[in-house]
């Protein structure tokens, strides 16, 4: 991808001052998504991004990142694990809490999703404070699987959320 098309990707990024509350500027995605041309190119780099890394599967994070965690799985020929808020999933699943900057949340997936030793992509739209993307590496290998790296479109990067996520190779396409 040419540095042309990483600024077309980043044009179609746009900013909402205070949503979803005060002093929040959320990155709306959603004219990226409805650009089939640039979300292809999205697709397609971050794809050869996380194939670098040999993964065996890719774990999407609900609910944006089941829109990038579908797309690549599917461009790359990988099985897809949906990770869920509590009760959303239909079979016995495993979960994994974790903070937020007020309070804490809890993640599902079910509890036969991964295969031990096998190598999987975490994936979802941003990593912001990297809770909810650590938690679902620690539901990875509390079945035995291994987390080959992270896959984002966005990084939020003055939130720090990559330092959450330990060794791990993070890989994301755009960085504020």
């Amino acid at each position: 991808m040419t540095i042309t098309e990483i600024s077309a990707i980043r044009a179609l990024v746009h900013d909402v001052p205070d949503f979803p509350k005060p002093g929040i500027v959320f990155k709306d995605i959603t004219p990226l998504l409805a650009d089939p041309t640039a979300f292809t190119a999205a697709i397609d780099q971050l794809g050869r991004r996380i194939l670098h890394h040999a993964p065996q599967g890719i774990v999407a994070i609900e609910s944006r990142g089941f829109i990038f965690g579908a797309a690549l799985a599917l461009r790359l020929g990988l099985p897809l694990l949906p990770v869920r808020k509590p009760g959303k999933l239909p079979r016995r699943t495993v979960a994994a809490a974790y903070q937020l900057e007020y309070g804490s949340d809890r993640i599902e997936m079910h509890h036969d999703a991964v295969q031990a030793g096998l190598r999987y992509a975490v994936v979802d739209d941003v990593i912001a404070t990297g809770g909810t993307a650590a938690a679902t590496a620690e539901l990875v290998a509390g079945q035995g699987g291994r987390v080959a790296c992270f896959g984002f479109l966005i990084e939020l990067d003055f939130l720090g959320g990559r330092t959450r996520l330990g060794s791990g190779a993070v890989e994301s396409l755009l960085r504020y």
